[in-house]
């Protein structure tokens, strides 16, 4: 039985993914338009949500830095004022690849504004309209994590920790919000081929492409997943790991991720 409603039919639907400027965000945004939905497109990178617009006629872009409150909220207005929402995708991210041997503090505050307070400032802009939204039909809220979040991986010091709490704030939510007519997902993807894994000096095992990628969000969104996590054949593994002794599991993953 899933656990949330399953959304196949994109046409006619309305969805803001916030951090669609590239990498899975922008294969996310480009699947559901395809599939007929009307997308907004938001991150800081103006100049690539435009050539978003340009490339997928009807979507529409919207400027946004996720750590600035009151930007956060005057794009909340402008996308209610273009009618209805059925759901939001939150996928920005930041990632530095970080040791503790070398910690720059303001780079690991940084990821905690993005990649968790961004996702807590949209919520919190968001929530009302579908909260409302779900009275007459449901709409749907849909996090992007990482396998990352599972358990500690090389050189994942500031970003880690940011995508377990996303994991944690997703279970929350659904607990919350399953009651209210408000779908809510995790995404937690493998290692995909975007800007932000490029820096990546290890072995990246089971590596997909932004559209791999979105093949499978949509394919769990699909299925009424609460959690989506691909490719099987790798997050399965750490699944597993973690139930692991800590002598073995270290000894695996330095094993499995090494350069």
């Amino acid at each position: 039985m899933s656990l949330n409603p399953l959304l196949t039919n994109w046409r006619g639907k309305t969805v803001w993914l916030v951090g669609a400027s590239s990498g899975i965000g922008r294969a996310t945004a480009a699947a559901l338009h395809a599939g007929g939905a009307k997308v907004i497109v938001s991150a800081r990178n103006a100049q690539a949500l435009e050539q978003f617009t340009q490339q997928h006629p009807g979507a529409i872009a919207i400027a946004l830095d996720v750590t600035d409150d009151a930007a956060v909220h005057a794009a909340s207005r402008q996308v209610s004022a273009l009618g209805p929402l059925d759901g939001m995708v939150y996928c920005a991210g930041h990632y530095t690849a970080m040791d503790a041997d070398a910690i720059d503090l303001p780079d690991m505050l940084r990821h905690v504004d993005i990649n968790y307070n961004g996702a807590l400032r949209l919520l919190h802009a968001v929530l009302p309209h579908l909260l409302a939204r779900g009275r007459d039909g449901g709409g749907f809220v849909s996090l992007v994590g990482s396998v990352a979040g599972y358990c500690g991986l090389p050189r994942s010091l500031a970003y880690g920790p940011t995508k377990a709490a996303m994991n944690n704030l997703a279970q929350t939510l659904y607990l919350d919000l399953r009651d209210k007519g408000v779908a809510v997902s995790i995404i937690n993807p493998g290692f995909v081929e975007t800007p932000l894994t490029a820096q990546n000096s290890f072995h990246m095992p089971a590596l997909l492409t932004p559209e791999q990628a979105a093949h499978e969000i949509l394919r769990g969104w699909a299925r009424g997943a609460f959690e989506i996590h691909f490719p099987k054949r790798f997050t399965l593994w750490l699944k597993l790991l973690a139930f692991l002794p800590w002598r073995l599991y270290f000894k695996l993953v330095g094993k499995v991720t090494q350069s």
